[in-house]
């Protein structure tokens, strides 16, 4: 239902300005406007609503323009029915769900003309188009705050002299070295001055679109677009700011050209992200001395990766990790190129660190980059020349290990060597040690004294310590506990103390080795396999290194073999009860050209072997195939052991009728001559 209606001129004196011939502006409500009961339904409650100039459903409430005095003014009024509650509802959800989408529409269209502005701000100190686009799309804080002092400008309705101003400082060349275009300017004629200041009716200033208030805005911040720039990076605008002072005197193209190569020699061939991760815990782990500054800002480095989603994982990721690494390394962005970084990659690979393998070590040791190759890097390479045979190796060593050119890791290698001189072990069997695990670099004396201590314990001392550091140096850096609980382990299976440390001289992997995904399981496949519990410690003194074979890759494919052969599970327990080392030979080096042998040419039965599983541990070449022509050409018959149990002169005496075993060198035509005769 729409009425007109004529408005009381005496209700409008309060809303409407006197005197004025412009069309008036919408009307506040409510108004105290007369309305006529016939205007109301009789079976209504309410008087119909009267809708403002601010609901969008509805025309809005604007007084005419009054062109006779003896007129009153006139309104034009919409008016609609009572609204049910729930309509009612629904009109105010779909209000507010309209208002929310054109405040968002704003905001993103607000945000796309700062990001334009910025980038013609980029280009203009030299960006290129793209890279522009790029760093303004990757830079929302800064975005924002300069929407925010435009705001702060426009709320104290001070945006307008303020573009002025700087139109006019842009104009004449003040900030630029433009004096002589000042004093111009400020030489203006009286008389146009005077007609500047008596017109009454100066026309109003064109409007400034957010555009350029954010453009000029972006000027007078002075950075050079420094900010946005290290904002992409992924800084914080704080990180940013401190930043941008250091890199006053960089041109942008400089800069992102300079952060261009920096993230190629960091970050390039990132498919051993995970692996640069693993190393870089192991170095963490094993290091218990203390600690110079270089390797403490690495360890704060890593810190701030590790609380990151992925951890040190991620440590490899450019995306990732960049940020972190400019944050806590800020001075790479003042070193020069061509002077100092290409020179430093080029030193890197020369000295042996495999091309596309150099951000593995600057990566884990960034402070690296920041030595000087003369007076630091060779100096240090120096201390180690008796662990590297030369540059190249040097290089390895590096690359495994790289913090071993910090100030610390050198002392401690020193400390290092006096210990083992104390321990009499030589320097030489230390550097070995050295040169094969690094990680002994940042282990303590304290720490070393502790291990070297549990080895005496077993009779490991002078010699055999040499020989375990040498082979197993790994061994050193476990701690005492892990030790001891492999030591207990073996008590277990029956082993005593003496016997323990002749494993442990023997094969000190072992107690290097974890307790559940390695010892545990080697005892449950020798056990399902049939080696009886009173048979296990036989088993392992004689043979321990099985305690180090894979289970799933040397030994199964080495029983399935046997099996195949025709020899039964039983017949396998019954050899490794007797003869350990069987399932330590190769199928292909050892156990099969070796039975093939022993049924193809000898004509033996399978179960010799099982009576005489030794018969594997005798060359092929140099015993059992010269020893059996001897005896096929004498037809004698006897069994395995009687064969190869015997030496040299034993077998030549009771065989041959002399006192040693003639060697045969007869070639194979020669031996299927006497096969013949």
């Amino acid at each position: 239902m729409t009425t007109k209606l004529l408005a009381n001129p005496g209700n409008l004196a309060q809303t409407l300005p006197p005197s004025s011939k412009s069309n008036y502006g919408p009307l506040p409500l409510p108004l105290p406007l007369p309305l006529h009961s016939k205007f109301f339904n009789s079976q209504s409650q309410s008087p119909p609503q009267i809708l403002c100039s601010c609901n969008r459903f509805l025309r809005p409430l604007r007084a005419s323009p009054v062109h006779d005095d003896d007129k009153p003014p006139t309104l034009s009024l919409s008016l609609s029915p009572p609204l049910s509650s729930s309509s009612s509802s629904t009109t105010t959800t779909t209000m507010t769900t309209n208002d929310d989408d054109d405040e968002s529409t704003l905001k993103q269209q607000q945000e796309e003309e700062a990001r334009e502005a910025v980038s013609e701000i980029l280009q203009e100190f030299g960006a290129s188009k793209e890279d522009s686009v790029d760093i303004a799309l990757r830079s929302p804080k800064y975005l924002a705050m300069l929407i925010d002092s435009v705001r702060d400008l426009d709320d104290i309705s001070l945006w307008n002299p303020w573009t002025r101003k700087k139109k006019k400082e842009q104009s004449i060349g003040i900030g630029i070295g433009c004096q002589q275009q000042q004093q111009q300017q400020q030489q203006l004629r009286p008389e146009e001055e005077e007609e500047e200041e008596e017109d009454p009716h100066p026309l109003p200033p064109p409007p400034v679109s957010l555009k350029e208030k954010v453009y000029y805005m972006a000027k007078e911040k002075g950075d050079k677009g420094m900010l946005p720039f290290l904002e992409s990076l992924g800084l914080t605008l704080p990180s940013a700011t401190l930043l941008a002072r250091y890199l006053s005197a960089h041109t942008l193209p400089h800069l992102i050209h300079k952060v261009k190569y920096v993230k190629a020699m960091f970050f390039s061939n990132s498919d051993d992200e995970v692996c640069i991760g693993k190393k870089a815990r192991e170095m963490m782990m094993n290091l218990s001395i203390p600690i110079d500054e270089d390797v403490q800002q690495t360890l704060s480095f890593f810190e701030k990766i590790e609380a990151r989603r992925g951890g040190l994982d991620m440590l490899g990721s450019g995306d990732a990790t960049f940020r972190y690494l400019i944050e806590s390394f800020p001075r790479i962005l003042l070193l020069s190129l061509e002077s100092h970084m290409k020179p430093m990659v080029k030193f890197l690979e020369d000295i042996g660190v495999p091309r596309g393998c150099t951000r593995n070590i600057l990566i884990l040791f960034p402070p690296i980059i920041f030595y000087n190759i003369e007076n630091d890097i060779k100096l240090r390479i120096q201390a180690f020349e008796k662990v590297s045979t030369g540059n190249k190796d040097f290089g390895r060593l590096l690359l495994k290990y790289p913090w071993i050119l910090s100030t610390g890791i050198q002392e401690n290698y020193k400390e290092i060597i006096s210990f083992f001189v104390m321990e009499k072990v030589p320097k030489v069997c230390v550097d070995l040690a050295i040169k094969s695990w690094p990680l002994l670099l940042g282990c303590s004396i304290r720490k070393l004294k502790m291990m070297v201590g549990q080895f005496g314990e077993l009779g490991v001392r002078n010699k055999k310590l040499c020989q375990v550091i040498a082979t197993s140096p790994q061994l050193l850096l476990r701690k005492p506990q892990e030790f001891l609980q492999v030591v207990v382990f073996l008590k277990d299976l029956g082993l005593d103390e003496e016997a323990i440390g002749g494993v442990l001289g023997r094969c000190p992997q072992i107690f290097a080795s974890s307790m559940d995904k390695t010892l545990k399981k080697k005892l449950d496949f020798l056990t399902t396999i049939g080696v009886s519990k009173g048979h296990l410690c036989r088993v392992i003194r004689k043979y321990p290194e099985l305690f180090v074979c894979d289970v799933e890759r040397t030994l199964v494919p080495r029983l399935k073999y046997l099996m195949k052969t025709g020899l039964s599970n039983r017949d396998i327990a019954f050899m490794v009860n007797g003869f350990s080392p069987l399932l330590g030979y190769s199928i292909e080096q050892v156990l099969r050209p070796k039975l093939e042998f022993l049924v193809n040419t000898m004509g033996k039965p399978l179960k010799d072997v099982v009576d005489y599983p030794r018969y594997f541990s005798y060359s092929l070449e140099r015993k059992i195939k010269p020893r059996y022509w001897v005896l096929k050409g004498r037809n004698v018959e006897c069994s395995l052991k009687d064969m190869l149990g015997k030496n040299d002169e034993e077998f030549a005496a009771d065989y041959m009728g002399f006192g040693r075993m003639l060697v045969d060198t007869m070639d194979d035509r020669e031996k299927c001559n006497l096969k013949d005769g």
